[in-house]
């Protein structure tokens, strides 16, 4: 490893050359915080309401099975050098970046204070803020290994996605050479934090688009309440939990047998689902119900009394959401979903731009997501909804220590 990956806090004046024409690295704002604990599998939401810090080291990427935070933004860059040696470099100035704001410390001298000749090491909107348990997560695209001599470091899982009955992509809100999850339960703290990591990444990356979130659509804790979706349903109910370190060992993470340098990591899919709001409001609720194959209040499947009772899926129509979507009916296929809710203003026709932000974690994308999003092709969901965006992304394992870096493992060399 170079002694460039060592340095976690570079000098003010080592930082104003980077990116070109006296741009600065960014950072979020200091700021005390109260450690979580995350090894491995096992992440504890202690102190999560005082605006805790999570731990960034780790074997896998904190973001995954973590508590979901109320608040994302994700980012999608594409790479614009060709330069191996200089991207690196900045996947270990991000690393140091990430470092420092998932804690809730500035990098840097932060936003005023230091040389009045050059712009402030931090864009300062997070002064103040607590750390509000930010996670960032970074992704590779399949993409990204056209580039930098990659194509023989692709996992086979990484696949590119097939085109689904329904799909009505936009290819300006699909794609990417790479990602970045942002998750906080503070959006300014969540925004901030991409923000300065496409401000470290300029002349090397651009953003090729991004998605605000908010009101989580599943959760990643045992025995917490369910959050519901736009359409008013419970959603996630059956997820994944963080601490279930079997079923994420089994559905989850990879294993490295595919790519060694995968080891820890997964795979995610980004799905942007615009919901026909209008529509689906003026639709009765028994209708409703019937095609998700849940009663709205409660959120207990048909012919059940709780939320939580086992699904009856003969029960259920046979074009049911639930009946469709279930491991039962997949092969046993399961996901780790982390979605998010999103309102983007209107479309011009007075019709809210509005849906899911759907975020899959998965084990291999072939026995995942595909399979199950085949198996939805005769949902009756589907009329009330559309994807519209679309990204895949293979996550690299998490940073081991204050000398490790996101991506050391695929960029073996100059690890």
């Amino acid at each position: 490893m170079t002694d460039e990956a060592h340095s976690t806090s570079p000098s003010r004046r080592a930082l104003i050359g980077w990116g070109g024409a006296g741009l600065a690295l960014g950072a979020a704002a200091a700021g005390g915080a109260v450690a979580m604990t995350r090894s491995g599998d096992d992440i504890a939401p202690t102190a999560a309401e005082a605006g805790a810090a999570v731990e960034f080291h780790g074997a896998h990427q904190a973001g995954i099975a973590t508590p979901v935070q109320d608040r994302l933004h994700f980012a999608a860059f594409d790479v614009t050098t060709d330069d191996r040696a200089e991207f690196v470099r900045m996947l270990k100035d991000w690393t140091a970046a990430a470092r420092r704001m998932t804690a809730g410390k500035a990098v840097g001298d932060g936003a005023y204070g230091g040389l009045a000749e050059a712009p402030p090491d931090d864009t300062g909107e997070a002064l103040g803020l607590k750390p509000s348990r930010l996670t960032l997560t970074i992704g590779f695209g399949p993409s990204l290994f056209e580039k930098f001599d990659l194509a023989d470091r692709r996992p086979e899982a990484l696949v590119d996605l097939p085109q689904f009955a329904g799909d009505n992509l936009d290819k300006n809100r699909s794609g990417g050479d790479l990602c970045v999850q942002a998750c906080a339960d503070d959006p300014q703290v969540a925004v901030h934090a991409i923000r300065n990591l496409a401000r470290i990444g300029f002349g090397k990356v651009v953003i090729r688009w991004s998605q605000l979130g908010f009101g989580k659509t599943s959760s990643t804790t045992p025995d917490a309440q369910t959050p519901r979706n736009l359409m008013g349903f419970k959603d996630g109910t059956r997820n994944i939990a963080g601490t279930e370190t079997d079923r994420l060992k089994k559905f989850v993470w990879a294993d490295g047998k595919d790519r060694a340098w995968m080891a820890g990591g997964s795979y995610l899919v980004a799905r942007r689902i615009r919901m026909h709001i209008e529509t689906w409001d003026r639709t009765s609720l028994q209708e409703q119900e019937d095609i998700f194959g849940r009663d709205k209040g409660e959120g207990a499947p048909v012919g059940k009394a709780k939320e939580r009772d086992e699904p009856f899926l003969p029960a259920m129509k046979p074009d049911a959401h639930v009946r469709l979507a279930h491991p039962d009916s997949n092969g046993g296929a399961t996901i780790l979903r982390r979605g998010y809710s999103f309102t983007d203003g209107t479309d011009g026709l007075g019709r809210l731009d509005a849906g899911l932000f759907f975020l899959a974690y998965q084990k291999d994308v072939r026995e995942g997501f595909i399979r199950i999003q085949r198996h939805l092709s005769t949902d009756a969901l589907n009329e009330y909804i559309q994807h519209v965006g679309s990204a895949v992304f293979a996550i690299p394992p998490g940073v081991r220590d204050k000398d490790d870096w996101w991506g050391s493992t695929l960029f073996a060399e100059e690890g």
